[in-house]
């Protein structure tokens, strides 16, 4: 199943990178005389409410699905790894302090803290990116904290302190290194979590906003045609759940190579 998920993520991003190029057809083009045309040899997944290619769309769509799946792991996993580290590390009230945000934030719904976060910013891709990373730091912070309660009493962690190390090189060179592991982990399996949650923000109209092709934004454009035309919703439904099974995959098969206890 590994293979299978990174086979999945590999063709994902090759789509991205370079579907557009390949696809003969403009994602924005419209031919409103065929709407709605059923898949066909010319369009293999058929043409949209407008007359818009959806093989076209769905590999624009990928770019904007992956943009923000990097965007909000790379900072959220920062984020969660300093914050994580420093409570592990130095304890007393500056770990109570930090664990408390990380109690109340994860005391909420995650969707629903970013629906509402959205709804007071407004409906933009960057606002999107802004509200999963502000609910998408506490498990890296968590998760790090742990390994740094674990680390900072290693030997050789007390042997760096004895030896006159600062705060900041033990940590950076010693308690962060025994976290990475289990935060690859965490990154792959954060990857699926926020494309699921982009695609659930654009399908509401809070994320992505037409006509910029999103497979969230297709889905919600399709729920008006499901008996007439199902193909508007199926292919968008198709490549949301492929993608986020793929990482799923990966993110499992990684979990277990990189167990220290296997």
């Amino acid at each position: 199943m590994t293979r299978v998920g990174l086979a999945i993520v590999l063709v994902a991003v090759l789509a991205a990178a370079i579907g557009p190029s390949l696809t003969p057809y403009d994602p924005a083009s419209q031919t409103l005389s065929m709407r709605l045309e059923p898949p066909s040899l010319s369009h293999p997944f058929g043409l949209d409410e407008l007359g818009r290619d959806i093989l076209a769309r769905l590999v624009s769509g990928a770019r904007i699905s992956l943009a923000v799946g990097l965007a909000v792991v790379s900072v959220s996993s920062l984020i969660g790894m300093a914050l994580g580290s420093i409570a592990g590390y130095f304890g007393g009230l500056v770990d109570d302090a930090i664990s408390r945000v990380v109690d109340v934030l994860m005391a909420f719904p995650g969707i629903l803290l970013a629906i509402a976060l959205v709804a007071v910013l407004g409906p933009s891709l960057t606002n999107v990116i802004l509200a999963l990373c502000v609910i998408g730091w506490v498990g890296y912070a968590r998760l790090v904290r742990g390994q740094a309660l674990r680390a900072r009493e290693l030997e050789y962690v007390q042997a760096a302190r004895a030896l006159g190390a600062g705060p900041a090189r033990i940590v950076l060179r010693h308690v962060l290194p025994t976290a990475f592991p289990a935060v690859i982990v965490q990154a792959t399996l954060g990857m699926a979590g926020a494309i699921l949650a982009e695609a659930s923000l654009s399908f509401l109209g809070l994320g992505v906003q037409p006509p910029t092709p999103s497979w969230g934004t297709m889905l919600d454009a399709g729920r008006s045609h499901l008996f007439d035309a199902p193909h508007l919703t199926v292919f968008p439904g198709l490549a949301i759940a492929t993608l986020v099974l793929g990482f799923n995959f990966l993110g499992d098969g990684l979990r277990d190579r990189l167990d220290p206890k296997r």
